[in-house]
Formats: C-alpha cells, structure tokens, sequence
C-alpha cells in the first residue's frame, strides 16, 4: 500500500518508537519479528564509544549482564552490530524505578518493602555466586516490571572478580559503605551489602539514614554507621538493619546469615529458576571487533599545563567545600534524586559558556585554574571545573540547584 509506513528492521527486530535517551544512547521500543514478543533496544554509537573512551567499559558492562541470568535482574538477550551502531537487546521493563514508586508513596508498607528487599538479596546473592559485584545499588538502579517484580538493572560499575577483593573507590555516596572510602580494598559481596541495607532503610523510612549537607561529614558517618530508625520500624526491622549497616565488614551480616533471619524470612519464597544457560559471548566479541580500526577516536594531547583527568567520584571526594544541600530536602519525608550531566566539550569552552550566562543573569564570577568563584549561588563556595574521562555511568557531574 502507498501510504503505508515502512518497518525498519534490525535483525529480526522491528524498530518503533524511542522510549529513552541519555548522552549515550537511545533506547527503542522494538518487536522480535519470529516471536511477536515486545523488546528495548539500545541503541550505542562505535564512534561515540570510542571518542569517550567507553569501549572497554561498556564491552565489561555487556558481558557481565549476559552471564548474569536470574528472574529479578534485568535479562539482556543478544547484542547486534551494524555498520555504525551497536544494537543491545534487552527485556522490556514497563513499571519504571522503585526510587519513583518511593518518591510518590513517600515510604512503603513493612511488607511492601520486605519483598522487594528479598527479592533484591535472592538477585545479588545470585550475582555473587558468580563473581559479579554490582558496586551501585541504590533505587533508582532497581527497575519494576508490569507485575511489580523488582529488577536490578545498570551494571556500568560493577565488577567481575574470582575471590571478590576489589580496590576501586566507586558508587554513590549516600549508599557507599565504609570500606569502600578506604584505601586498604574491600570485599565486594560485604559492600553490596552494607548498600542493600541502605536501599532497604529508604524503602521504610522514605528518608536515607546517612545524609549530610557536606561530604566530609557525611562519610565521618558513614564510617562510624551513626542512625537511627524511625519509631515506625518493628523490632525485627531494626535489628536486621542494625546488622546490615555494620561499619566492620568482617561482623557485618551476610546473605546466608540474613535468609535465616526472622524478620527476613516472614513469607520469603526462594526464586526458583532453572539450570545456568550456557552463555556465549560471541555476539559481544563480534559487535566490538575491528571497531578501532574504522572509527579512530582522536587523540589529544596535554603540554598547557591543564587540568589532569580525573572521574567524578575522585573529583567530589576531593572538593572538601562542596555544599550537597541542593541534594537532599530536609522538609521532605522522601530521598530525592541527584540531578546529574555529562559533557564532551573541553573544560575552556564549559568555562567560557558559564561566564556568559552568568553575565546574561547579572552575576559575577571570576575564575582562576578551573575553579569559578561566586556568586553563581549563595550556597555555593566553588565550583571545580576538570575535564573528566566520561564512562557509561561512572563520570557524571553533579548539579547545583540555587
């Protein structure tokens, strides 16, 4: 028929409408042809991965998300190439983040949270079992599907590891534990832990139990686990809690000790799923194959005495200054979400920018070494501006809302 629209296709995969983006990527409502059953596509640029030197980091975040098999993490299916794209197939997951479910009902019932905590535990229990550790659990990690199923989902910082010894400093501060700000390593499973407890203390309370205004303080009480919880949470609860958030990895409950625990096991159903898959990698090996040799990212070099690469966690841990307060809403019975962004363009031309629209707002700001002095917010002492090597998730800039 003339006027009827044509179906593009990849693969055996008819491409619809675009359901997200981010800098990155899009991601595409899609079909699968054979079987008629609804699909997300992600949708990467090889050129783009290489001119932010992503290649390796997205190549580690794809294979670990296919060994990983389990009914509540989320299923990447195949991974496709084209000429110029990278096509990710995955599950198509409907019922959007726990962090918004939080953010609307304020805190959920006890029961409520305790079955998505046990079925987050039975998912990273099972990552475990298999070396991967997530590094970056938080809600806004956690996904629902169409029957309210929880699904774990983004594993651009985790890491795959024989004994699970592990040393990079990474993750959000807020869900962090101790040992991870350390500079002595750290034992993944321990970490994911200590996270999943702070994930199940926001999930009762709709409040984080570590939340400071300043990053010093806050990781001084991380370190020393000072909290409390509300008067709302039964005894059980904050028992299980109190053993989770543990400042000592070696004392800090584990995930055998935690599925024997009362609280816990009220109405626990195991997740029964099948044998492992043998899972081939070959298709992810394929998609990046000879990718260097015909998109060639350019190569700059710094003799100017700029500023030196650096990601973001390094960069926020180093700025002593940096007032948080924009984060987090003291009035507000629920966590709210950090507003983040990325940029490719160099630190001069971010810099440049900022001064106009400062100066198009009738502020004042001078800078001196990539640092901006106020008053670009009354709250704000500093902003430090660095380039930063942009990963899938883990270099990210965060925001400051005057």
């Amino acid at each position: 028929m003339a006027g009827a629209a044509r179906k593009k296709l990849v693969g055996r995969y008819e491409v619809g409408r675009t359901i997200g983006q981010g800098s990155f990527a899009k991601v595409k409502f899609a079909v699968d042809a054979d079987t008629g059953a609804p699909v997300a596509m992600k949708v990467l640029d090889k050129a783009t991965i290489l001119n932010n030197r992503m290649l390796q980091q997205i190549k580690k975040e794809i294979s670990i998300m296919k060994i990983v098999r389990h009914p509540n993490i989320i299923r990447l299916n195949e991974v496709l190439a084209g000429q110029t794209k990278i096509y990710i197939i995955m599950e198509l997951i409907t019922g959007g983040e726990l962090f918004d479910k939080i953010a609307r009902q304020g805190k959920l019932r006890e029961n409520e949270a305790r079955k998505y905590f046990q079925q987050l535990i039975d998912a990273i229990n099972y990552c475990h079992s298999k070396g991967v550790y997530h590094r970056d659990l938080k809600p806004e990690n956690l996904l629902l599907d169409s029957r309210g199923n929880l699904k774990v989902s983004d594993f651009g910082l985790s890491s795959l590891s024989q004994n699970g010894f592990l040393h990079t400093t990474c993750g959000t501060p807020n869900y962090v534990a101790p040992e991870v700000l350390s500079d002595g390593g750290y034992d993944g499973s321990a970490a994911d832990v200590w996270s999943c407890g702070v994930i199940l203390y926001v999930l009762m309370a709709g409040y984080l139990p570590f939340e400071e205004n300043d990053l010093p303080t806050l990781y001084d009480k991380i370190t020393a686990a000072h909290f409390s919880c509300p008067d709302w949470f039964s005894q059980g609860a904050k028992s299980l809690i109190q053993r989770i958030l543990d400042p000592t990895p070696k004392t800090r409950m584990t995930i055998k000790e935690m599925k024997s625990d009362t609280w816990f096991s009220k109405n626990y159903v195991g997740v029964r799923h099948g044998e492992d898959e043998n899972v081939s990698l070959d298709d992810v090996q394929a998609a990046f194959d000879n990718i260097e040799d015909k998109y060639v990212s350019e190569q700059v070099t710094r003799n100017d005495g700029g500023p030196l690469m650096m990601n973001a966690f390094e960069m926020i841990t180093l700025s002593q200054g940096l007032n948080l307060s924009s984060l987090f809403d003291r009035q507000q019975e629920y966590v709210k979400r950090q507003t983040r962004f990325v940029s490719r363009k160099p630190a001069k031309t971010i810099a440049a920018t900022i001064e106009v629209v400062a100066d198009s707002m009738g502020l004042k700001v001078h800078s001196q070494n990539y640092k901006f002095y106020k008053n670009l917010c009354s709250k704000l002492e500093s902003i430090i501006w660095r380039p930063i090597e942009v990963s899938a998730k883990s270099a990210l800039l965060r925001t400051t809302t005057c």
